[in-house]
């Protein structure tokens, strides 16, 4: 079990097998579906739930359900996305996707036909939550649900091929902000009061900056195959300038919710990334290396697992003054 253990924290912290011992069934999921970024799902979720905390009525199994659900939905969305960019050539032998992190396909971890039952499999799973779901809340919850499918599915596939268009980050921003945060919220309350949906914008920034940095890593790559990044549209470094923007812009606006009283001052304990944010800014000012420095976890994904980095840390620091808000609330 130890062994086990070590190798799934390996394939979460790196998206990439262990070096050495077989791949178990756990680690061939967490690798099939990208399990390393699930966590931005469960933040997103989870701040949801924690921004409920404060109604009068909450369903906390419902959160649960929700939260369960939008973690198979990533995960679901992760296997889409690579199904249809390898049956649409975008993933090949020697693109970037598979220098730092195995295809699912493409590595031998799994069939067409097995990923594709994956995706069923767990989406039928979803469909099942979502049912439930739409029972107790009535029609927003499958609202909610049909438009984040929706934007999952043609983030990569025809006809709109969001990702191709310089909709990747937007699409992004909707997803990771208002609909997962104000639809936890919405299905733990019964309602959505509109300061929710403010409250949700910090973490969506954040969010945005890391899928920026990817496909900042990505731009050479990207428009050789003629896909239309916002990164290959803005050029690399407005594309950089920009993704700075967004981390600095978590901050500042976290600094504002708290200031007008729309969030509690616990949530100022996400400064406590302060230094880390300025590490990554001098990062994103310095050219990118020629090669992956010692231990580097992902290369060549650089800019993304600096921004990565910073989501995670400064995430979890939001849900923590967000959860000693609910026990001790302290407003400015």
């Amino acid at each position: 079990m130890g062994s086990a253990l070590r190798s799934w924290g390996e394939i979460l912290r790196t998206q990439n097998p262990p070096r050495e011992g077989s791949l178990d069934a756990v680690s061939r999921w967490l690798l099939i579906t990208r399990a390393s970024v699930l966590p931005m799902t469960f933040t997103s979720a989870a701040i949801g739930g924690l921004l409920a905390a404060r109604a009068p009525e909450t369903h906390w199994p419902a959160f649960a359900a929700a939260l369960v659900g939008l973690v198979l939905a990533h995960a679901g969305n992760n296997m889409i996305n690579d199904y249809f960019d390898l049956e649409s050539g975008v993933d090949r032998e020697q693109v970037v996707r598979r220098q730092y992190a195995p295809h699912p396909v493409l590595s031998g971890l799994v069939s067409r036909e097995g990923l594709l039952l994956a995706i069923a499999l767990v989406n039928l799973l979803d469909l099942g939550i979502l049912l439930a779901l739409s029972e107790l809340r009535g029609w927003p919850v499958p609202a909610f649900a049909l438009l984040g499918l929706a934007i999952s599915v043609f983030y990569v596939a025809p006809p709109l091929r969001l990702k191709h268009r310089g909709l990747g980050e937007p699409s992004v921003f909707l997803v990771w902000g208002p609909l997962m945060i104000g639809g936890c919220y919405f299905v733990t309350t019964g309602s959505l009061p509109p300061w929710v949906l403010v409250a949700s914008l910090p973490y969506a920034l954040l969010a945005t900056a890391v899928l920026l940095g990817k496909h900042v890593d990505k731009l050479e790559a990207d428009r050789a195959l003629s896909v239309r990044t916002l990164a290959v549209i803005l050029g690399r470094e407005r594309a950089l300038f920009l993704t700075q923007e967004l981390l600095v812009g978590f901050f500042a606006l976290t600094l504002c919710l708290v200031l007008v009283g729309t969030l509690g001052a616990w949530t100022l304990l996400s400064f406590l990334a302060l230094p880390r944010l300025v590490r990554v800014l001098r990062v994103y000012s310095r050219p990118r290396p020629e090669s992956a420095p010692p231990g580097f976890p992902i290369w060549p994904l650089w800019y993304a697992a600096w921004a990565f980095g910073l989501t995670r840390f400064a995430g979890a620091l939001f849900l923590l003054g967000l959860l000693l808000d609910a026990a001790v609330p302290v407003h400015l």
